[in-house]
């Protein structure tokens, strides 16, 4: 993400790493012609699981955060 200027961590723009993160959730979850789409929960865990090494920690969590409170509104 801080290539190429060899940006790590906190040096990466928030906006980026925002984006980063909304940018893989859209890849994983949209079908391709070389893979078939992941579920949302497979995308989430996904993103769970690279969190703090290929994606902001903080992002990750306010993603999940922000996909409970609406599933949450959904069941209500």
């Amino acid at each position: 993400m801080g290539y190429p200027d060899g940006l790590k961590g906190d040096q990466i723009p928030l906006l980026s790493r925002i984006v980063a993160v909304c940018n893989a959730f859209h890849s994983m979850t949209e079908a391709s012609p070389y893979r078939p789409a992941l579920s949302v929960d497979d995308a989430c865990a996904e993103l769970q699981r690279c969190s703090g090494t290929q994606f902001d920690e903080a992002v990750v969590e306010a993603l999940l955060e922000v996909r409970r409170e609406l599933t949450l509104q959904l069941v209500a």
